[in-house]
């Protein structure tokens, strides 16, 4: 075994498999730090809510960025013929804050960006993120938000812009995950914590959406089976190991691609 830098993990009494199920159960499903702590009792591990959000805190951004690379970089081979965006009010201790999301027309979050306006100035910044990391899009869905046409204009890409009643649908409904989640929280008290955790939360999401309500059992079944792998594999890829305990890395390849890829992989 090559080892190229030092494991995350190397100062923690508790194996990389617990972690990453701890962290994967409270990012992944709308659950309290308590109810993760029940949970995990019940499977005979023994460790406090702290203990959960410590290493939420430190190992989920670790494990989304490796999803987050594989993926992008595989996106990026596919046309991307339609964006919708939407912004949408988040209580910041008291506070309303503004997350801005991007999503493609198959429903895959594209990003996620926080700020304490609504203006033009944040739009663009919003705008020129998600342009340099996923490229340009034949059409891009928004709302009647003048903000958007200010800073389309000032890209250069305003034709692109399309403004409709209904139209923007398929980013309204996306963000009903994330409002669930948000519940079990019980809000947000900071500002960089709700950046990193709508980050996180919509790597994972893309991660395990199956489009269950498309397919058939067996299918779904492939399907789970490869996005769990993949999260493994994600592990494994940010301990920066290489040999027998990266095993799950065969399959990385599959697993963090569209749901469509999937199936025709396995």
């Amino acid at each position: 075994m090559t080892l190229h830098e030092p494991s995350p993990f190397r100062y923690f009494n508790s194996s990389s498999e617990i972690i990453r199920l701890a962290v994967m159960m409270y990012v992944k499903y709308p659950l309290s730090l308590r109810n993760v702590e029940d949970l995990l009792a019940e499977r005979g591990i023994d460790i406090s809510h702290e203990t959960v959000r410590s290493w939420w805190n430190r190992f989920g951004p670790l494990f989304a960025a490796e999803v987050r690379k594989r993926r992008v970089s595989t996106m990026r081979q596919f046309h991307h013929w339609r964006w919708h965006l939407d912004e949408m009010v988040v209580r910041v201790n008291g506070e309303h804050r503004y997350l801005w999301r991007a999503v493609d027309h198959e429903g895959e979050v594209l990003e996620s960006y926080v700020t304490k306006r609504r203006d033009r100035r944040a739009a663009l910044r919003f705008m020129r993120r998600t342009l340099k990391r996923h490229g340009s899009p034949a059409t891009i869905i928004t709302d009647g938000l003048r903000s958007y046409r200010a800073a389309m204009t000032a890209l250069g890409n305003a034709d692109k812009q399309r403004v409709g009643r209904w139209a923007n649908n398929r980013v309204e409904n996306s963000h009903l995950p994330f409002r669930r989640r948000e519940r079990a929280m019980l809000r947000f008290r900071q500002l960089k914590t709700l950046q990193k955790f709508a980050s996180v939360h919509a790597d994972v999401h893309n991660h395990f959406n199956a489009e269950r309500h498309l397919i058939d059992r067996q299918t779904f079944k492939k399907r789970r089976t490869a996005a769990l792998g993949g999260m493994a594999a994600a592990r494994c890829l940010a301990t920066r190991f290489e040999g027998p305990n990266c095993e799950h890395s065969r399959i990385m390849r599959f697993s963090l691609t569209r749901p469509s890829l999937i199936t025709s992989a396995t």
